[in-house]
């Protein structure tokens, strides 16, 4: 697979942003999780854990093939900490085999300049890490201080975009490092945004005065492409709801290890179907009904993946669904909601 040039990029990311618009029959993005063994134990994430093994590459790669199927535009490998699956560059290779858009969401510790060289040849994309504090404590070890050597590996080699999260919320004990983490990835050449951390569901825990001052310094020093996919967060962080249509368990797919499809990584087990099993009947019902998470949620990808078709197809409550034809909705009703602009 050859090395993707920011012309690539830029050219399929217009192809797939098209094809978004024109259609709501496919998924824009999946996060797929290879491996939920992680190196760290951060105090606040429950995605994570210390003994299990990584997904075998022959499920992988039929995962992989599964969403090829479904028109899937980006695949972003997540974890866990995927960098630790030891087949992850064929994971990638096989993303991109497909057309696919290929992200990666890692903590950060392994992007050593060789396994950054097998990473622009597996056709990276791009790649997000997250990073809590300066200096590690006992909440998290993803720190600037520890990471800062693996970002200059990054900025002299890596072929693929990179943008570093930081978040502000309950459990960062100092939130002016996150504006030192911002202005770190700037001079570093990447992209740098801001998260309003939630908790164990996925929903706002609020902020306080000055934990909403260092967030509108650092989303202003963001990209302008980010800021406007990220307006939603604006009302989070003065604790109000944010009223809007989520499309997950349809334009946007979590697989976790098991190959389980749910709505995020908070809400786990919803609707709790096999990707293989998984159908465009049961995208269809996702993509019309509500989810009771939306109004609180603070998950940036769920919520951008929705801008796409916040101007069309309204929703109905899941007891509508299901009180109508005993199972669901009848195919001409489907159509029929999916009809309305």
């Amino acid at each position: 697979m050859p090395k993707a040039s920011s012309f690539s990029r830029f050219t399929r990311g217009v192809k797939h942003t098209i094809k978004a618009f024109a259609s709501t029959k496919h998924p824009v993005l999946v996060h797929i999780v290879p491996m939920r063994r992680c190196n760290l134990a951060c105090a606040y994430c429950n995605e994570y854990d210390k003994t299990s093994d990584p997904v075998p590459i022959e499920e992988m790669l039929k995962r992989i093939d599964k969403l090829a199927e479904f028109g899937t535009s980006v695949v972003t490998i997540s974890g866990g900490e995927p960098m630790m699956h030891p087949q992850i560059y064929d994971i990638i290779a096989r993303i991109r085999h497909h057309g696919m858009i290929a992200g990666l969401i890692s903590n950060g510790y392994y992007f050593q300049v060789d396994k950054v060289k097998k990473l622009n040849e597996a056709g990276l994309d791009y790649l997000q890490i997250s990073i809590d504090n300066v200096n590690p404590d006992d909440v998290s070890k993803k720190s600037l201080k520890v990471l800062d050597a693996k970002l200059v590996n990054l900025r002299d080699h890596a072929k693929f975009k990179v943008n570093i999260n930081s978040v502000v919320g309950g459990g960062v004990a100092n939130p002016d490092e996150a504006l030192i983490i911002a202005n770190r990835a700037i001079e570093l050449g990447f992209s740098s945004t801001v998260g309003v951390i939630h908790d164990e569901m996925g929903l706002n825990k609020g902020l306080t005065d000055h934990e909403k001052k260092v967030y509108k310094e650092i989303k202003a020093k963001g990209t302008r492409s980010y800021a406007r996919w990220n307006w939603f967060q604006d009302e989070l962080v003065e604790g109000k709801e944010y009223q809007w249509r989520c499309r997950a368990g349809a334009r946007y797919l979590y697989i976790d290890e098991a190959g389980i499809v749910s709505w995020c990584s908070q809400q786990r087990g919803t609707p709790g179907i096999s990707i293989h099993d998984y159908t465009h009947e049961d995208m269809k019902r996702e993509y019309i009904t509500e989810k009771w998470c939306a109004p609180t949620c603070t998950i940036q990808c769920v919520h951008q993946v929705g801008h796409l078709d916040a101007w069309r197809d309204k929703q109905i409550s899941l007891n509508d669904y299901n009180n109508r034809n005993g199972k669901g909705l009848k195919k001409e009703t489907v159509e029929s909601v999916l009809s309305m602009k």
